[in-house]
C-alpha cells in the first residue's frame, strides 16, 4: 500500500503542468495557435455593428491598442446577440481565422459551434463612455471609467512598458531596487509644501457607550509628513549597497493648477556611490538612461495611438533627441542667463532673467525649444537656489548640480553630486532638527556619491505628447480634486 502511494505521488509530480492563465488578446494575436484554431476570448465590447445575418464586434481586454474583431453569425442565439452592446463584458469561443480585412491579421469567427456568454450587461443609453469624442474634463469627472478609452488605456500601457524597461536598465547596471518610506520626518526639498499627517480619533458608530475622545497627539512622537522625495533615504541605502533606485509615489501640497503639477505623483530616483566625472558624469548617466529606455518604445502601437493627432514637428523633435548619437547640449546656469539676457525685446518674458534668480518655466522652454532645439542640461546653479545637500563647487558660489530641460515640457529631471564633506554639510544645515543621522552618513565611511530624480508623469508626457500630466496618471489628484 505504501509503495503504491509513493508510486502514484511520483506520477502526479512528473505530470504536473506549469500554471498559466488563458492568453490575452495581445498574446493570442502574437502567437496564434497553429494546430487548434479554437480560441476563447474574454473582454469588453468596444464597438459593435449589427447587420441582418452577421454582427461585427471589436473585443478588447486592455492588453493592446488593437482589439480583436469577432464575427458573430446569426442563428447561434439571436436573443443573446441582442444583448451585446458597447461596454458589455463577454466571453466568446470560436475559430481564430485569418482576416480578409485590412489592419488585422486574425479575427474570431463565432458560428453555430461557438459560444457567446454575456458576463456583464451594459445599458448603452446610460453608459458614460460613448463612442464619440469625450473632453478631458468629462473623462476626469468619470475617472473610474476613463481607462476604457483608447487614449488613457494607451497611457497606462506606456507607463507599464517604461517602468519595465527602466527596471531592466538599472538591473543591467548593477542597481538594487529599494522600497523607501512614504511617511517621513523630513522635507528633502525644503520647499515647505509637504502634507502633514494627523491622527484622527474616532469611535465605531455602533458603540453603545460614548466616551470623551482624547486630544489627538503625534502618533510618531514627532511631526510626520508624506514624502516629497525619496532621496535622503536612498542616500542612506547607497552607503551600504552602492547603487540603489526606486520608482515610488511622492506628494506635494502645491496649489498650482497648471498642467505640470499634481499633488500625488511618481518619482524615479537613483543614488550611487563612487560616481565618476562629477556632475558631467551624472548628466551622462541620465542621458544614457533615457536614450536606451525611451528610444525603444517610440514606434510602439500605444505611442502611435497617443500621437495620432499630435503635432508632427513636436514628435520629430522627440525622435531626433532620442536617436541622436551626439551628447545632448550642456551649459552652465551662468551661460544660460547670458543667453536669456540676449533674447530680443520682441520676446516678452513675464520674468526678467537675472543671475541669482530661479529660471522660470518660460525661460526653460525658450532654452530647450528655441536656443537648443532639443534637450539641454543646465548645470552649476547658484548655491542659494538649491538645497543643502548639493556639493559646493570650488568657486563657493555654485553647486555641482543639473536640471534637464526638454522641449514642450520644461524641467524633466534634476540631480547633483551630493555634499560628502561633513564639515561643509554641517555648516550648510545649521541647526536643522533631526539631521544627525544624515551627518552620520558622512562621519562613518562617507564616500562621494551622486543621484537624480525624474518625474515619471512628466516623462510620460514627453514621450506621449500629452501636454497635461493629469492625463498621464491613472487617477490624478490636484488641489481641489480627488474623486476616488
Amino acid at each position: 500500500m505504501i509503495l503504491r502511494r509513493l508510486a502514484s505521488t511520483a506520477v502526479a509530480a512528473t505530470s504536473t503542468t506549469k500554471f498559466a492563465l488563458s492568453p490575452t488578446i495581445r498574446q493570442l494575436l502574437e502567437c496564434p495557435p497553429a494546430s487548434e484554431p479554437t480560441a476563447t476570448v474574454s473582454g469588453w465590447i468596444k464597438s459593435i455593428r449589427k447587420q441582418k445575418n452577421v454582427s461585427f464586434a471589436v473585443i478588447t481586454d486592455g492588453s493592446s491598442a488593437k482589439g480583436l474583431q469577432a464575427v458573430l453569425l446569426k442563428g447561434k442565439d439571436d436573443e443573446l446577440l441582442r444583448k451585446l452592446t458597447n461596454g458589455a463584458a463577454v466571453r466568446l469561443t470560436g475559430r481564430l481565422v485569418s482576416s480578409p480585412g485590412a489592419g488585422q491579421s486574425h479575427e474570431l469567427l463565432v458560428d453555430q459551434s461557438g459560444e457567446v456568454v454575456v458576463l456583464g450587461e451594459c445599458d448603452p443609453e446610460e453608459y458614460p463612455i460613448q463612442k464619440k469624442d469625450l473632453t478631458s474634463e468629462y473623462l476626469r469627472d468619470h475617472v473610474h471609467l476613463r481607462a476604457r478609452t483608447s487614449h488613457i488605456a494607451a497611457i497606462l500601457r506606456l507607463r507599464d512598458i517604461l517602468g519595465r524597461r527602466i527596471d531592466s536598465w538599472f538591473g543591467n547596471h548593477g542597481f538594487c531596487y529599494a522600497n523607501t518610506p512614504i511617511i517621513t520626518g523630513n522635507d528633502a526639498e525644503g520647499a515647505g509644501e509637504a502634507f502633514r499627517l494627523a491622527l484622527v480619533e474616532g469611535q465605531h458608530p455602533a458603540a453603545t457607550t460614548k466616551t470623551e475622545l482624547p486630544v489627538p497627539s503625534e502618533f510618531f512622537s514627532r511631526p510626520a509628513f508624506l514624502t516629497v522625495s525619496h532621496q535622503l533615504h536612498l542616500e542612506a541605502l547607497s552607503t551600504a549597497l552602492s547603487r540603489v533606485y526606486t520608482l515610488s509615489p511622492c506628494f506635494r501640497a502645491e496649489r498650482s493648477l497648471t498642467g505640470r503639477h499634481l499633488a500625488e505623483f511618481w518619482m524615479l530616483e537613483a543614488e550611487w556611490a563612487f560616481p565618476e566625472n562629477g556632475v558631467r558624469g551624472v548628466c551622462d548617466f541620465t542621458e544614457a538612461l533615457l536614450k536606451e529606455t525611451v528610444g525603444g518604445v517610440l514606434e510602439s502601437e500605444d505611442v502611435e495611438v497617443l500621437w495620432k493627432d499630435g503635432e508632427p514637428k513636436r514628435r520629430q523633435t522627440l525622435r531626433d533627441a532620442l536617436s541622436n548619437q551626439s551628447s545632448w547640449a550642456r551649459m552652465t546656469y551662468t551661460e544660460a542667463i547670458h543667453e536669456l539676457e540676449k533674447v530680443p525685446s520682441s520676446v516678452c518674458f513675464e520674468y526678467t532673467p537675472k543671475w541669482g534668480h530661479a529660471l522660470q518655466s518660460e525661460h526653460e522652454k525658450w532654452l530647450a525649444e528655441n536656443l537648443v532645439g532639443g534637450p539641454v542640461f543646465v548645470t552649476d546653479y547658484p548655491a542659494t537656489l538649491k538645497p543643502f545637500y548639493m556639493r559646493v563647487n570650488k568657486d563657493e558660489r555654485t553647486v555641482a548640480c543639473f536640471d534637464l530641460l526638454v522641449p514642450y515640457v520644461g524641467e524633466l529631471a534634476g540631480g547633483s553630486v551630493r555634499e560628502e564633506r561633513a564639515d561643509i554639510l554641517k555648516e550648510k544645515m545649521g541647526d536643522m532638527e533631526g539631521s544627525e543621522w544624515y551627518v552620520d552618513l558622512r562621519k562613518y565611511g562617507g564616500a562621494p556619491h551622486a543621484g537624480f530624480g525624474m518625474g515619471f508623469e512628466r516623462l510620460v508626457s514627453w514621450v506621449s505628447g500629452v501636454e497635461n500630466i493629469r492625463e498621464c496618471a491613472p487617477m490624478p489628484r490636484w488641489a481641489g480634486r480627488m474623486l476616488l
